[in-house]
């Protein structure tokens, strides 16, 4: 592929990761704390970062896809078309699984305002992209999960809140 098509996938698969990190455990009823057993925080970010790991991997595969059919390359950027059809058929529904599958494994004791900010920050990302598509691809009206990033990183998600593949941005 060329490197303006990676590098627009690139920083696709880094909003999605940023969202997917920050859906932790938490409705809004704190049911939370009734699982069997309560990970830990160490346990929390293996298994929350292995889930933006995996969720990477499938955005990555299904872009390399959606390149080739929509005859993508570095010389012409994708289209507002593109990038819609792009957010609405990959992004969203890879995010919202990937907040599910975190939001799944519960809330480490202690850590549920960390984990709720990160969550509400993530929310509010995804419902920014799915008012406005183009604007989780196209990165001139700013990040949409900017906040979500930062939350994450600093929780610990960081495979979650990476901006860039291999490239700390933070």
């Amino acid at each position: 592929m060329s490197k303006g098509l990676l590098a627009l996938l690139a920083s696709v698969v880094a909003i999605a990761l940023v969202a997917a990190g920050c859906g932790s455990s938490s409705d809004t009823t704190g049911s939370t704390e009734s699982s069997e057993s309560s990970l830990t925080k160490a346990e929390f970010l293996k298994k929350g970062n292995a889930i933006c790991a995996a969720g990477n991997k499938e955005i990555e595969e299904a872009f390399g896809e959606f390149a080739k059919e929509e005859n993508l390359s570095e010389k012409a950027p994708p289209t507002e078309e593109q990038s819609k059809k792009a957010a609405e058929t990959i992004l969203i529904p890879s995010i919202s699984q990937e907040l599910e599958g975190i939001r799944a494994l519960g809330t480490p004791e202690g850590d549920e305002g960390e984990v709720d900010a990160i969550l509400s920050a993530a929310e509010e990302g995804l419902e920014k992209g799915e008012e406005d598509p183009v604007a989780m691809i196209e990165e001139e009206g700013g990040d949409p999960f900017e906040k979500a990033d930062e939350l994450a990183n600093e929780y610990g998600l960081t495979v979650c809140g990476e901006e860039d593949e291999g490239n700390e941005k933070g």
